[in-house]
């Protein structure tokens, strides 16, 4: 929410004394934070009023013109422009020379294809006005400035680019913030001061609006539905103080019909809607259901398909606007208007909400409808616009309002102790400092032995029960000034346990080796939800989703993993590795719940390392992957019983480069390659991926880490190449070497694997290093030999292995 301070003065007036920064500071401690605080004019230098003189075609150009603009100097200058707009007679913003605009860029006297220009004639953007607030009418070319604009005089006042604006980042409980009432309220509580609003003149024709329309709401859609009939009205660009407090609040000025329900929106926070009366079709106005799959155009220009559960506001029969969102365009006001029907309502939140979503309209109105509304100033909102209407547009406004209005208008009594609010904040407040914060807050009271009933006016929906009060008390008491203790009880260490050291070091790992965390949602798609899954179990679906695509509780990371790489890929970050650690969700047959298991899993693509001077680069593979996990389960004291198995259970992966994993015989999760038809669906090039049930992990037997002293005697090496068949595997040849290796191995170091010319189809070369010490001695010879000779023969007879 934008907040003029010009504005605001006008209802709190000695808040004009107040320095805006000192004024944001004590908004931030007492109420809501502040995004910013903005003197539009600040950077700016050397802006002034322009008057063009005169104006002839630039000798070497088809569109650029060579003006004589009066600045208020002894001599006009020439300046060459070319916006389409340009004529001679405006008043123009002009930036002198050595003068900064926006961006701090600097204008210089130069030449324009020759021609000298000693200036420039901005638009105003170029002054720091964004596109969205620019008059379409000026939206391509300069802004042109009233007639009685004075030559050589700032223009900043003529612009309102002399006001400071804040601008408040609203939580969702202070929607009564979303007025310029409602924050002078608030700004007038803080600081102890009186607001002021100015009287409404309403002057209401003989002639009666009752006979021009009729009004009727179905159900509980609409509490309040009001109308009132302008006639006469001449739509013409609104008077430039009206433009100034528009776009300083961040909305584009349109007409003076549409501006005027844009201000009283944003000066009550009261959505009104004005109708082209003459082009509803007939003399009612129904507000229902929308028909399912009924057909409906909004201002934008968008046919939208309605759902049965969206209001319309309707002539009858054909929905003429989208109730609380959007008007129609077959309604809208536009120059030919002459009469206007003008709107304000209370419809139901839950349904507008519900709307907004679903069409992806989330208007100014609408998330005031969604959050609540003042339903005190309703009708006030709506005379006050029609009397402004009637005025800007030389119109006369029919007599009477036309509709309903059942809203509840009382205020909320809510009890509370003045003990129960020091018990709260650990003050000392009298009843008559208690009472004197509700008077600031305008609220009414009666106290009784300290025993309080304060009635809270509908301006403040917010507060209904004694915690809000307490609330209230605290932050204009200042929560700086609230006292400090400390709880008195016995100390005690904090510690991890055991399952969170695990881990951590986990987490620990593989950013050591290279991956980089990321934090992926815990709801997904229902497809996405069940790939990757390696446990058994249903999904589990959330009731009332955020969109379509976070409809079930995932069972995986990788899909998570997967769509942060394919969010850096197309942001051309094409090396990335990222690891996530969290729970996944896996619900049992008759269970209303799931079972939540840690998890943690790696996704790979591109590069691991680039190319460099001293190394080459490392493209991602099968084998990295793999030995990423083997060291984190090194890495978590798992080095034992560690089975890597070739698997195509999974549709997801690779059938020929996937593998299992278990330990001790059960199954702790999968790593290998993406498939290809799921990496084209994502957008990339060849990913490898791993997870892991970090809980299985945990509760496996671990071995502990022994160090051993730097061995005192020598080592011995023996190489042998295998010819194999290719059934057997890596894993199974280890297995035989260690198991017959003697006293004495040390290591074993496959350094080797060959298929190709001179080996036979279906078989494979690999060649091994086995590396023997002994603790307590220099090995001979003989001792060697006895212990390789057995490892041969053991190959030779357990696995069919030629020596090569």
């Amino acid at each position: 929410m934008k907040v003029s301070t010009k504005w605001l003065n006008e209802y709190v007036p000695t808040i004009a004394e107040i320095e805006p920064t000192a004024l944001s500071n004590k908004i931030e401690l007492t109420a809501v934070e502040v995004d910013s605080v903005e003197r539009l004019q600040d950077g700016l230098k050397k802006i002034v009023v322009g008057h063009v003189l005169a104006m002839e075609m630039h000798p070497d150009s088809d569109h650029l013109h060579v003006c004589k603009v009066d600045v208020g100097e002894s001599e006009p200058l020439q300046i060459v422009c070319g916006a389409p707009n340009i004529a001679v007679g405006q008043k123009v913003i002009v930036a002198l020379k050595n003068s900064r605009i926006a961006g701090n860029i600097k204008i210089k006297k130069g030449k324009m294809r020759g021609v000298v220009s000693e200036g420039m004639i901005c638009s105003l953007q170029e002054i720091g006005f964004a596109d969205s607030v620019v008059p379409q009418k000026y939206a391509d070319g300069i802004y042109v400035l009233p007639t009685d604009a004075v030559p050589g005089e700032p223009v900043y006042e003529y612009l309102g680019m002399d006001d400071t604006v804040l601008d408040l980042d609203l939580t969702p409980n202070r929607a009564d913030l979303m007025s310029m009432r409602g924050v002078a309220h608030e700004v007038a509580a803080i600081y102890g001061k009186e607001v002021s609003f100015p009287a409404v003149n309403l002057h209401e024709d003989k002639e009666k609006a009752a006979d021009m329309i009729t009004v009727a709401s179905e159900d509980d859609l609409a509490p309040a539905y009001m109308m009132r009939i302008i006639k006469d009205v001449k739509v013409q660009e609104s008077p430039m103080w009206l433009q100034k407090r528009l776009w300083n609040m961040g909305i584009r000025p349109i007409n003076n019909v549409v501006d005027v329900t844009n201000y009283i929106l944003m000066d009550y926070g009261q959505p009104l809607h004005a109708f082209d009366y003459d082009q509803l079709g007939s003399q009612q106005i129904l507000v229902r259901r929308a028909n399912e799959a009924e057909k409906f155009t909004t201002l934008d220009g968008k046919e939208r398909t309605l759902h049965a559960n969206d209001i319309v506001v309707t002539n009858g029969t054909k929905p003429i606007a989208l109730a609380g969102v959007m008007g129609g365009l077959d309604s809208e006001v536009t120059a030919k208007t002459a009469t206007v029907a003008l709107e304000a309502a209370v419809f139901n939140p839950h349904m507008i909400r519900k709307t907004s979503r679903r069409e992806d309209l989330h208007t100014d109105a609408a998330v005031r409808f969604e959050r609540g509304i003042n339903v005190e100033v309703v009708a006030a909102a709506l005379d006050a616009a029609a009397a402004m209407i009637a005025q800007l547009g030389q119109g006369r406004v029919l007599a009477g309002t036309v509709g309903q209005d059942h809203t509840d208008k009382q205020p909320t009594d809510v009890e509370i102790s003045r003990q129960h609010i020091n018990d709260v904040l650990g003050t000392e407040l009298s009843d008559s400092e208690v009472g004197a914060i509700f008077e600031r807050l305008g609220f009414t009271y009666q106290v009784t032995d300290g025993n309080f009933t304060v009635a809270v006016p509908k301006r403040r929906w917010d507060i209904s029960i004694a915690a809000d009060l307490v609330e209230e008390v605290a932050r204009l008491y200042g929560y700086d000034q609230l006292p400090t203790t400390l709880p008195v009880s016995e100390a005690t260490p904090g510690h991890y346990t055991y399952e969170q050291r695990m881990i951590r070091n986990a987490n620990a790992v593989l950013e050591a080796a290279g991956l980089t965390q990321a934090v992926s949602y815990s709801l997904t798609s229902a497809e996405k939800a069940q790939r990757f899954t390696f446990d058994t179990g249903l999904t589990t679906q959330v009731q009332l989703p955020l969109n379509s695509e976070r409809t079930t509780a995932r069972m995986n990371l990788v899909s998570g993993l997967l769509d942060d790489l394919a969010y850096n890929v197309a942001r051309k970050n094409n090396d990335v590795a990222l690891y996530e650690q969290g729970r996944v969700f896996f619900r049992d047959e008759g269970q209303d719940r799931p079972r939540e298991i840690e998890h943690i899993a790696g996704a790979m693509t591109g590069l691991f390392r680039a190319n460099s001077w001293h190394a080459a680069k490392q493209p991602v593979d099968f084998y990295l992957a793999k030995g990423i996990v083997e060291h984190l389960l090194a890495k978590l004291g798992i080095k034992e019983d560690v089975v890597y198995q070739a698997s195509q259970a999974y549709p997801e992966m690779h059938p020929g480069r996937t593998a299992t994993i278990s330990v001790a015989g059960e199954l702790v999760g999968f790593v290998g390659e993406v498939h290809p038809n799921i990496t084209k669906e994502y957008r990339l090039k060849k990913t490898y991926v791993f997870e892991l049930d970090l809980d299985k992990i945990i509760a496996a037997p671990k071995s502990a880490e022994v160090y051993q002293p730097v061995p005192k005697y020598p080592a011995v090496t023996r190489d042998i190449a295998l010819l194999v068949s290719e059934e057997v595997t890596n894993a199974m040849i280890i297995d035989t070497i260690k198991r017959n290796g003697g006293a004495y191995l040390e290591s074993v170091n496959l350094f080797d694997v060959y298929q190709g010319e001179n080996i036979k189809l279906g078989f494979k070369s690999m060649a091994y290093q086995l590396t023997y010490r002994s603790q307590t001695s220099t090995l001979v010879e003989d001792e060697v030999n006895q212990a390789f000779d057995k490892v041969v023969n053991s190959l030779q007879t357990e696995l069919n292995a030629t020596i090569r």
